[in-house]
């Protein structure tokens, strides 16, 4: 094993870091995949819900506006 610190073993040591990432890159894509679809899922379910509380919200503030009309 060279010495880290000679030239020559720094860059033997950076040459087998990037092997190493190289090799994991797969890995990596795969997970950003997953982060996409877990935050489209997230996304969806948010506008459902807000579509829920427009419908209520409007609902109720109708409601109100009747009410204050009939005084």
């Amino acid at each position: 094993m060279l010495n880290p610190a000679s030239p020559i073993g720094f860059l033997i040591a950076m040459l087998d870091v990037r092997r190493h990432r190289a090799r994991t890159d797969d890995e990596r894509g795969a997970s950003a995949v997953e982060w996409v679809i877990i935050a489209a899922i997230v996304v969806g379910i948010c506008v459902v819900i807000a579509g829920i509380l427009q419908g209520a919200l409007t609902s109720e503030a109708n409601e109100i506006s009747n009410e204050i009309k009939n005084q």
